[in-house]
């Protein structure tokens, strides 16, 4: 069941042009013969009504045929069918309603829309679409905004819903001898004679009924979207994994594809025939290795015939294991965040638990986090894993536990183009202004391996006078002393002077001597 992308058929071009050129004749001059022109297109679109009602009838009985013959199926779409079928047939007798207040307005109580008496009657559609304090123009477009959206929801297709669109459209107009827009009712109706408006909400009656059609037919081409056709039938053996744990299960679907639900193969592995009409093949290994298998399904026809389709297939057995790598080296080190990657080959990530002992081991996602407490004890990572429904152990890694390496003391200072770099020695030497205006030292560990920063608590300045004589001055924790800046300011180019005994602590808590800096000056 195909989809049918229905379109305008000549006739109905033919009649939609009419009523425009009619439209604009009406412009000039109501005569008799316009008059009579609006007859014959009200006429052809009641034809034309008659013919998409019979059109739409028709898919909604195929629908409700189809439904009958296989629920599952086609019963929602067809309810979805008769829904639209609903909707469209209220506001379709609420425009009929609305005609013949306007012939009854012209002609009095014993109006007949058929055979209107007034037809050239210029205030009878006016009156009763736009006046009052509930005009029926106002209530007709809301109708018609809410249909045209309840049926483009049903419409995938971008085309078909912005024909429907378009079709039914209600924006404001700008008509001929006007200053700005009109709303939709009054560009329609206003000082329309009955005639024109009868015909005009004939032609609405015909959009809706075009409409209507257009979501049946999509409807019943959803009947069978969802198929797949085929010309061949295969068994195939899906397992959950090849690789299986000693201790774990392994599962596997054996499936013919295409399958049909309401006539299932019988299985046969390895001479015997499964106790699900499923696929569904399980077993408890009890042994490491490779294992193969085989069976065949058999499947039976409608005339009474069966097929048999083999299949084989393997699993693998492995021991228990996992892998625990640390990220910085091969040790921990005491004091800081230490990224830890924790996995288990042929298990989800999410299923992974791990426990640390001699501190503490956090997730963050996928990645670890091991934040060892004392140094020179060793560290034991326990992992499991949820296999079947059960949690299993699945190894246990020891690390070494080490205290942090020292740290390099350097002096912070701003370059020329105002960036932060690190002084830390010797080499070129550094010039006599950056010195002075650095505030003191620093110290970490950045060997882009371990990027750490330390607390520098103490260190000396040691100068050298003509005499050569050693001048010590004591910083100011890690500030350099006002003493130590001004002995700066006396340096001469080519001068040098050593900072040490500097005293700096990790995250780990231990303090440390550092190695001394020879400072050069520029």
């Amino acid at each position: 069941m195909g989809s049918n992308n229905t379109r305008l058929s000549p006739r109905q071009k033919m009649i939609n042009l009419m009523y425009i050129v009619l439209t604009a004749m009406l412009a000039l001059n109501v005569s008799s013969d316009v008059l009579n022109g609006f007859t014959q297109v009200e006429e052809g679109l009641k034809r034309t009504n008659n013919n998409v009602e019979q059109r739409n009838a028709a898919i909604l009985n195929t629908l409700e045929t189809f439904a009958s013959q296989n629920p599952d199926k086609g019963q929602k779409w067809y309810d979805k069918a008769t829904e639209v079928r609903h909707v469209t047939n209220g506001i379709y007798l609420h425009i009929d309603s609305l005609k013949y207040l306007i012939v009854r307005k012209a002609d009095g109580n014993d109006a007949d829309i058929d055979n209107i008496l007034n037809r050239d009657d210029l205030e009878a559609a006016s009156v009763v679409m736009l006046s009052g304090p509930n005009p029926q123009g106002k209530k007709l477009r809301t109708a018609i905004e809410a249909y045209r959206t309840y049926i483009g929801s049903l419409m995938a297709d971008s085309v078909k819903r912005k024909s429907i669109e378009t079709a039914l459209s209600t924006d404001p107009v700008i008509s001929k001898g006007t200053l700005g827009k009109q709303s939709w009712e009054e560009s329609k109706f206003n000082t329309q004679p009955v005639v024109a408006a009868i015909t005009l909400l004939t032609k609405l009656q015909n959009d809706v009924k075009y409409a209507e059609g257009e979501a049946l037919q999509t409807l019943l081409a959803n009947v069978d979207a969802g198929d797949v056709r085929v010309n061949e039938l295969n068994a195939f053996v899906i397992p959950q994994s090849r690789f299986v744990m000693r201790g774990g299960r392994y599962s596997a679907n054996i499936v013919l594809a295409a399958v049909d639900t309401t006539a299932r193969p019988e299985i046969y592995v390895n001479g015997n025939k499964l106790a699900n009409e499923h696929g569904l093949y399980e077993l408890n290994p009890g042994a490491t290795g490779t294992f193969d298998y085989k069976g065949y399904l058999e499947v039976p026809h409608g005339d009474g015939t069966v097929t048999r389709h083999p299949f084989q297939s393997s699993y693998t057995v492995i021991e228990p294991t996992a892998t625990v790598s640390a990220t910085m080296m091969n040790v921990l080190y005491a004091g800081i965040d230490n990224p830890i990657s924790i996995s288990v080959p042929g298990v989800a990530n999410s299923t992974v638990s791990a426990s640390m002992t001699n501190g503490t081991l956090t997730r963050n996602g996928d990645h670890w986090v091991a934040h060892p407490s004392k140094v020179g004890e060793d560290a034991v990572v326990s992992v499991s894993a949820e296999m079947d429904g059960r949690p299993m152990k699945m190894s246990e890694t020891k690390f070494r536990v080490r205290k942090l390496p020292d740290p390099t003391p350097y002096i912070a200072f701003k370059d020329n183009n105002g960036n932060t770099s690190h002084y830390k020695g010797g080499g070129r030497g550094l010039a006599k202004a950056q010195l002075v205006n650095a505030p003191g030292i620093e110290a970490a560990i950045d060997d882009d391996l371990l990027n750490i920063q330390f607390k520098v608590l103490s260190f000396e300045t040691v100068f050298f006078d003509s005499m050569g004589n050693a001048i010590p001055e004591v910083s100011d924790g890690a500030q350099f002393s006002q003493r130590q800046k001004d002995s700066f300011r006396r340096l001469s180019r080519g001068k040098r002077f050593y900072i040490s005994r500097v005293k700096a602590t990790g995250p780990d808590g231990i303090t440390r001597d550092l190695a001394p800096i020879e400072v050069i000056v520029n």
